[in-house]
């Protein structure tokens, strides 16, 4: 690779992007070492080299993206690319192409805000061929302004007489692998389109290029205007099948004629797979179509022509070789004038489809290619062009040819047209996304936060087991948490881990954090040392804040400092002053659960969850009354709900009094004063169980699964008539929630309630696989947009590029992996996922990342987990299959415990010989033994006959059937030694269970005793072990012995 010098003004440092303002000219130096290619002009070169002086077309391949690029490190690039493409160095001795060695030359160019880089002059610019250079490339930096990121755009653009846009393709790839730092793949074959060209089938003769007989569709062209192209743009949601016949059908009605007549482009690399090379190797057929005629006629026409290799037969007269470059150049000039002065061409328009381009071919460290587009350049006698390139899930349509008075209006009208085709508007456009609301842009939760602490200081911020902490207190601590974060250095954009209950310090912690400038990544307590350090060390958190309780785990990997929270200061300096915190700056951080088997971290701004906040305080009515208690883990992005919105609108936030059971949950309910809940659908159908009537609640918030009709109808019934009850809607990816639906029993008849509209200032699209808009009532993945978008995922930036992804208008949307409709209401309603994801106890979980951990074991060849229904029809639960010499589930249910969160260890797992597969591939499910539909044979230990084990007495009876009840599991299956999990049950479903015990089995006052055992239950959970615990609370003498004397009981109280 040559040796290159760099002089010039660099960017500043790794984070600030160029200004090209201050470029000046930048000489690039390159030792010269050609390579020794060469190969010779073919026909179809030689015509487009003796184009008249200056008028030579040049193609140009525009890569338009975030971010900048170092002009230094595109140079370099280009020259290594060079050393690998060969064809981007050519020049023109005689009728030969050679090496001049020479790299092709960068351009910086500086574009005003608000231009598009179509209107650049330097796009006009011609590449000549003898003296060179035949190929450059432009870097066209867009500075930022305001919250707008600065943009660049890499123009690749090479003289048609050496390249032909499947050249110029080639070359650009390799100039990004170099930027990335990959090996090149090079394009150095020396082959021409006399060589791809197949031998003429017998009997077919060569077919001569077609006449100028078509009428200019953009209208008639001027004599003597200079020679200069216009091009105009759309880019269109989806690819489309067919594209090309589609196009035709679009626009053969402006040719005016009863048939339109296109030229198509083929490349011609098609009939040599294995050649690289850039050089002009396309040929065209001519395409005829009747206006009227559909596009899969159209289509199917197409097809056939492929087959037959028609654009084969089309050859130049190879007599064109020897008409020297002068004479050959005024022919050219002829056909030009006759084209302008007859108003006609060989075709009504040239269709081009480049092909479908991946977007990680076109990104590198700092640069995100959001946009690859043609801007070609039409030959003498050449009609307008339609160039296009699907690309990052649109199609890029480019409309180019001559820049005279009127015919670029008449393109955009041409464009309007073809968009309307491919994607009406009827399709785009959904009142539900008129949700813009002006949002403070100077402002955070950080600022609002210390406002409010100085505003209410004596009001009680947060209140639990360990007393209240006023708004004051609340601000003292948390500032002392802050001055200890800076002392360390912590600062903007760092995460600092916290591992703590849900308690007081913890939501100083949280605080702290925030006011340092930094961002806070929530570690929940239960689930094991190993996950949590993996998540840590994913995030590169450079330090933990932990509760005490909490010191002793081997949870943190090594570098990773520790405060205990406990002993941090409990005020900040007496010179405090908060640290500048932006809308853009880092928020939060929260893993879910990942399809590859590692948790990927969402991060979240602090713009997305200021609208949050400012959106739901508005629906939920929060004030300075309101009291929210926090029943989510803080691991889960549910708890932002009642940590932000009651301390921003002074209310109180209410901590449970340990873990969640019926009996903490009825005291919230019933004794702590709390009037606005959010919880999970089924945790409100756990509170519809407890046979509570609490009063004052005014408003109750469902999310993180789908929350069916008959469980909001309970609600309704639990909480009284003028509780308001919303559904709410929303991944992680999108700041906890950002839809929402007001319940209404009369209106909402589907069986699950509609996720409503979306939140302010976010929008929703309904798109089908092909990424294209679908029509009202039709089933679609969503996709979210708008200020409540993750920044991305941590340290992850495939997969950033691979779902958060932009409309054709560039907006920025999530792919959520949701599938939903529109309903004649309006509002959108979920109808299942697009993959293997699931939610189980409101938690997102990846069946494969289970399976990956099983796989882990050595015991294991290959694992699957599938989701079974319980016999009630709503309960989920997991089941693992595995396979492998002697897996033991016992062992493998260890070890995905010390892995894995507890929700996610599977309740049953099941050695197969096999695991069968559908033709797709995928895992079969409805071929595996279903281990719940008859789980009691096997959960129950059997008796000498089969049987399960008869309970002992009435006691036995009793909890048997409770655990049927809430199992939905036959009775007659159930027996002493049944296993509560192995019979799919779960931390809610415990719940349940235990709630049900103490209300149908024991009297109430017996109720703390038997919870006091909760501990013992769920350590040995059988049904022998709940009787056990049952006959120990009851008093020894005068106890009652079944439900029966239990409920005689009551009635008597």
């Amino acid at each position: 690779m040559p040796t290159h010098t760099f002089e010039g003004i660099r960017p500043a440092g790794p984070r600030a992007p160029p200004d090209p303002t201050r470029w000046g000219v930048i000489e690039v130096s390159s030792s010269v070492r050609p390579s020794g290619f060469q190969r010779p002009v073919s026909p179809i070169e030689w015509w487009i080299a003796a184009h008249p002086a200056g008028t030579t077309p040049v193609l140009q391949i525009a890569v338009e993206g975030e971010g900048v690029l170092d002009y230094a490190t595109l140079a370099a690039a280009v020259a290594a690319a060079g050393d690998a493409c060969p064809g981007s160095r050519l020049v023109r001795k005689g009728r030969t192409w050679i090496d001049s060695g020479v790299a092709p030359r960068v351009r910086p160019i500086a574009v005003p805000p608000g231009t598009p880089v179509t209107e650049l002059s330097e796009l006009q610019v011609p590449l000549p061929d003898k003296k060179g250079p035949t190929s450059e490339v432009l870097l066209a930096i867009t500075p930022g302004t305001g919250t707008a990121p600065a943009r660049a755009t890499v123009i690749f653009r090479a003289s048609h007489a050496v390249m032909d846009a499947g050249g110029v393709l080639l070359w650009a790839r390799d100039v990004f692998r170099a930027l990335r730092g990959e090996p090149l793949v090079g394009a150095p074959d020396p082959v021409t389109e006399v060589d791809v060209l197949p031998e003429l089938e017998p009997g077919v003769t060569p077919e001569a290029p077609p006449k100028l007989e078509c009428d200019s569709i953009l209208g008639r062209r001027t004599p003597g205007q200079p020679h200069r192209s216009f091009w105009r743009r759309r880019v269109v949601d989806g690819y489309h099948p067919g594209l090309v016949a589609k196009l035709a059908e679009a626009v053969a009605p402006e040719s005016g004629q009863d048939s339109a007549r296109f030229s198509v482009p083929v490349d011609m690399r098609r009939h040599k797979p294995g050649v690289r090379s850039t050089a002009s190797v396309s040929q065209s057929i001519s395409l005829d179509v009747k206006v009227g005629a559909s596009w899969e006629e159209t289509h199917q026409r197409l097809l056939t022509m492929l087959a037959e290799n028609r654009e084969t037969r089309i050859r130049l007269n190879p007599g064109l070789m020897k008409i020297p470059a002068p004479v050959l150049r005024k022919l050219n000039a002829g056909v030009e004038a006759k084209a302008i002065k007859t108003d006609k061409y060989a075709a009504h328009a040239v269709l081009a489809h480049l092909g479908r381009a991946d977007v990680a071919d076109f990104c590198a460290p700092g640069f995100e290619g959001t946009n690859l587009f043609s801007l070609s350049m039409a030959p003498v006698g050449g009609s307008m062009e339609i160039d296009v390139i699907e690309y990052a899930g649109h199609t890029e349509i480019a409309v180019t040819w001559h820049d005279e008075p009127g015919l670029a209006a008449r393109a955009e009208k041409i464009l309007d047209r073809v968009e309307e085709y491919l994607s009406p508007k009827a399709r785009r456009s959904w009142p539900g996304n008129d949700t813009v609301r002006r949002l403070a842009d100077d402002v955070t939760v950080v600022q609002l936060f210390a406002r409010q602490a100085a505003a209410t200081p004596d009001a009680v911020a947060v209140t639990g087991p360990d007393g209240d902490l006023s708004y004051a207190e609340l601000d003292r601590r948390s500032r002392g948490v802050a001055a200890a974060l800076r002392e360390r250095g912590v600062g903007r954009d760092d995460v600092v881990a916290i591992l703590a209950d849900r308690t007081a310090a913890a939501i100083v912690a949280i605080w702290g954090v925030l006011r340092a400038g930094a961002a806070y990544l929530p570690l929940d307590v239960q689930h094991p040392d190993a996950r949590l350090s993996g998540i840590v060390a994913d995030a590169a958190a450079p330090l933990c804040l932990v509760a005490r309780d909490q010191a002793d785990r081997a949870a943190l990997p090594e570098g990773c400092d520790t405060l205990i929270l406990e002993d941090l200061p409990a005020d900040g300096p007496a010179d405090w002053a908060e640290a500048e915190v932006r809308p853009g700056d880092l928020a939060y951080v929260i893993y879910t659960s990942g399809s590859t088997g590692r948790p990927k971290g969402v991060e979240i701004e602090h713009r997305a969850l200021h609208n949050y906040v400012v959106w739901t305080t508005r629906e939920l009515g929060v004030t300075a009354d309101t009291r929210m208690p926090l029943l989510a883990s803080l691991a889960f992005d549910m708890s932002l709900t009642p940590i932000f919105l009651p301390a921003l609108a002074g209310g109180t936030l209410v901590l449970p009094d340990g873990p969640l059971t019926h009996a903490t949950l009825r005291d919230l309910l019933l004794g702590s004063g709390v009037d606005v809940l959010s919880m999970t659908p089924t945790l409100l159908e756990l509170i519809c169980e407890l046979g509570v009537r609490p009063q004052g609640v005014r408003a109750v918030l469902t999310a993180g699964e789908l929350l069916r009709r008959v469980t909001a109808v309970e609600a309704r019934a639990v909480f009284g008539p003028d509780t308001l009850l919303l559904n709410s809607y929303g991944p992680t990816e999108t700041t906890i929630e950002n839809f929402l639906h007001p319940f209404d029993e009369k209106r909402d008849d589907t069986p699950g309630v509609p996720l409503g509209v979306p939140a302010d200032n976010a929008t929703a699209y309904l798109v089908d696989g092909l990424g294209r808009h679908v029509p009202d009532g039709e089933t679609g993945e969503l996709y979210l947009g708008g200020v409540q978008l993750a920044r991305g995922f941590r340290n992850r930036p495939e997969l950033t590029r691979e779902l958060f992804v932009r409309m054709a208008d560039g907006e920025r949307v999530y792919r959520s992996g949701d599938l939903a409709r529109m309903l004649p209401s309006g509002e959108l309603e979920f109808v299942a996922r697009a993959d293997d994801q699931v939610k189980i106890l409101g938690h997102r979980i990846e069946p494969a990342e289970i399976a990956q951990v099983l796989q882990q074991h050595p015991d294991v060849t290959r694992a699957a987990v599938v989701v079974r229904a319980g016999s009630d029809g709503r309960t989920k639960r997991l089941c693992a299959y595995v396979t492998g010499g002697a897996p033991d589930p016992v062992v493998l249910e260890k070890h995905l415990a010390d892995l894995l969160p507890p929700y996610m260890v599977p309740a049953a797992i099941v050695p197969v010989p096999e695991i069968p597969q559908t033709v797709n591939g995928k895992t079969d499910a409805a071929a595996l033994p279903d281990p719940f539909a008859d789980a009691a044979d096997a959960a129950a230990g059997p008796d000498a006959d089969g049987a399960p084990a008869a309970p002992r007495d009435e006691v036995g009876a009793d909890v048997i059937a409770v655990w049927s009840r809430i199992l939905g599991v036959d009775t007659a299956k159930l027996g002493e030694d049944s296993d509560f999990y192995q019979l799919g049950g779960n931390s809610l479903l415990m719940v349940s269970m235990t709630a049900a015990i103490c209300r149908d089995v024991l009297t109430p006052d017996l109720e703390g005793a038997f919870m006091a055992r909760l501990g013992d239950i769920v350590g040995e959970a059988t049904v022998a072990k709940v009787a056990e615990v049952v006959r120990d609370v009851r008093p020894a003498a005068g106890s009652l012995n079944s439900a029966s004397d239990t409920a005689a009981a009551s009635a008597r109280s």
